[in-house]
């Protein structure tokens, strides 16, 4: 077996393609954190109804696709700001804000500390504490916070770690950073999926207060992002204007505008998206707990982190065992903090979850 030192994402499938000779139509990607039903049944039928739509520009304050977010999400219209997937908007906020100094917690998604540099600042990382199952300390985290940090990055979920933050813990996170001037982009890209959304969820503060932006999107719980759609949820005004007034024009395809209020309004598909992971997540941990050579963190979001505790198996190993079998995990030694022992994967349907788990039983079982 040939082993390839590069590290694969979620959206490599045509180098594996390459690398592996396998047809990247027949991998299944437990590294892409996507929902496994799909996209929409409600937005497959009806988008094509749509099509001559294309001939027309897109409404230019997507506003009716705002008000449907906003009853989504359960908050004023006049809060939300949609761009060309999250990307686009993390990217504008941190220019806006131009951080001279921002804290990430690590370890989490690089792109936080890419936008960052981009922007002319720089980053440290707030280290999640692997003896408390990567969960915030808020008392430490408020220790390392002061004038000289001028944002703080929270993926909540984490990604990878799929720990949480509880509302209430954001709400005393939000204080001190109000003491300090501090703006908190939280990026809600996996919220969707936690059984207590509603505790977990910060979109509710941004009501009360000013220094808060929520991110979100449709890549992974909706199974879309080749449409390219993201949301953001700030109750500051004038930061959504600045923000507005730098973004291009009709960064949102007609179609993709569309496709989103269709979305946001299947409540059969989003009740069974989030039965089908809570499901799973219960009966993948349960096996999990069985195995001798492995342990996990338990999760919060779609995915689990796994840590390697045999000492002649490596994440490298595991994701070459799975990807013979067409399966494809996440190697994670490449995040901040973490080594050749940890590895990610996503919830997919049953029976795929039951060959990974017979992968990964035949290495440490």
């Amino acid at each position: 077996m040939t082993q390839v030192s590069e590290h694969f994402h979620g959206s490599d499938l045509e180098k594996i393609e390459e690398i592996y000779h396998i047809p990247k139509e027949e991998i299944t990607s437990f590294s892409a954190n996507v929902n496994p039903i799909g996209i929409s049944p409600k937005l497959r039928r009806t988008l094509a109804e749509h099509i001559d739509d294309i001939t027309g520009y897109p409404e230019r304050e997507y506003t009716s696709l705002r008000k449907c977010i906003g009853a989504y999400v359960d908050s004023d219209f006049k809060n939300i700001i949609v761009g060309n997937g999250s990307t686009e908007l993390i990217s504008l906020f941190i220019k806006i804000l131009n951080p001279k100094k921002a804290l990430i917690f690590g370890p989490s998604y690089s792109e936080y500390e890419r936008e960052v540099t981009l922007a002319g600042g720089t980053s440290r990382y707030y280290r999640l504490d692997e003896s408390h199952g990567f969960s915030v300390d808020v008392d430490r985290l408020s220790g390392q916070l002061n004038e000289n940090i001028d944002l703080l990055i929270i993926c909540n979920p984490n990604n990878p770690t799929s720990t949480a933050i509880s509302r209430n813990d954001m709400r005393r996170i939000l204080d001190t950073c109000k003491e300090y001037g501090i703006y908190v982009l939280v990026d809600e890209t996996y919220v969707e999926f936690a059984d207590n959304l509603e505790e977990i969820t910060a979109i509710p503060l941004t009501r009360c207060y000013n220094n808060i932006i929520i991110l979100r999107g449709i890549s992974k719980f909706f199974a879309a992002p080749g449409l390219r759609l993201g949301y953001a949820v700030c109750g500051n005004r004038d930061l959504i204007k600045d923000v507005v007034s730098r973004q291009d024009p009709w960064s949102i395809n007609t179609l993709a505008s569309i496709a989103g209020e269709i979305m946001f309004t299947d409540e059969d598909y989003i009740h069974q998206t989030r039965s089908l992971i809570s499901s799973e997540r219960k009966r993948i941990c349960e096996k999990l707990d069985e195995f001798k050579g492995l342990t996990y963190y338990p999760p919060k979001a779609n995915f689990i982190l796994l840590k390697i505790l045999k000492e002649d198996v490596t994440a490298r190993d595991v994701f070459e065992a799975a990807i013979q079998k067409k399966l494809m995990i996440r190697d994670c030694s490449d995040f901040p903090f973490l080594d050749s022992r940890y590895f990610r994967f996503c919830i997919m349907m049953p029976e795929k979850n039951d060959e990974l788990l017979e992968v990964i039983k035949s290495l440490l079982g």
